[in-house]
């Protein structure tokens, strides 16, 4: 079954927003965002460890803009052993721009053009909640295990409900995350208080909004590491 027309709908959806939203939603000098991202990259750096990423070889798939590869680099990646794809050419450019030593691909995640074995890390940041149909989140699964090394690790960043306003995303849960990837290890931290509850609370209360997240209760996100099994 061809996942073109998935990928049509994805593209669609990239283009819908570009025009819906200003241009500035996401940036990190709104209050809110700045917020998320700050409890997103506690959360990923405490399931790391001290030096979890030196001297890692690292693909992120969806990489966008290269927001994330560059925290990666920060948190210790070496810069010349970090690799992205994106479906979204213009992103891609873009990451070139802010990770000009990185090895950047436009392309869809069902095609890794690596070899076998290529990396020690594979992160996805909030891109299979993008993927609304089975068979192409089970082909970009297996794409990421194929470039994967034995025993390396998976960096996993993701919606695990609905956004009831946003038809366009589906979560993703524990069970489903464990079919896409049989065997691995699972280390999930809920993270990220509901985006339109950090928008709310994040730019009056940041203390609040911190006291409200590190409870879970109202997180949306899993912050985790899949560890593959060994050769």
């Amino acid at each position: 079954m061809s996942a073109e027309p998935e990928l049509d709908r994805i593209r669609a959806e990239y283009a819908r927003r570009e025009r819906a939203l200003d241009p500035a939603f996401y940036d990190l000098d709104r209050p809110a965002n700045l917020f998320m991202r700050h409890g997103q990259e506690r959360a990923l750096a405490a399931l790391l460890g001290p030096g979890g990423l030196k001297g890692q070889r690292l693909l992120d798939v969806g990489c966008g803009a290269g927001w994330w590869l560059s925290d990666l680099q920060r948190l210790g990646a070496p810069a010349d052993r970090l690799a992205g794809l994106d479906l979204d050419p213009a992103r891609v450019a873009e990451a070139r721009q802010r990770v000009p030593a990185a090895e950047l691909v436009a392309g869809d995640a069902a095609h890794l053009p690596w070899p076998d074995d290529r990396f020690d890390l594979v992160s996805q940041f909030t891109v299979f909640s993008s993927i609304l149909d089975p068979g192409l989140q089970e082909a970009v699964a297996g794409e990421m295990r194929r470039v994967l090394r034995p025993g390396g690790r998976v960096i996993w960043c993701d919606f695990f409900v609905d956004n009831p306003r946003n038809r366009a995303v589906r979560g993703v849960g524990r069970r489903r995350l464990e079919a896409l990837f049989p065997g691995f290890s699972l280390r999930l931290r809920r993270v990220t208080l509901a985006p339109p509850l950090a928008r709310l609370i994040a730019p009056r209360a940041w203390p609040l909004a911190r006291l409200i997240e590190s409870t879970g209760l109202l997180n949306t996100h899993y912050m985790g590491l899949l560890e593959a099994p060994g050769p």
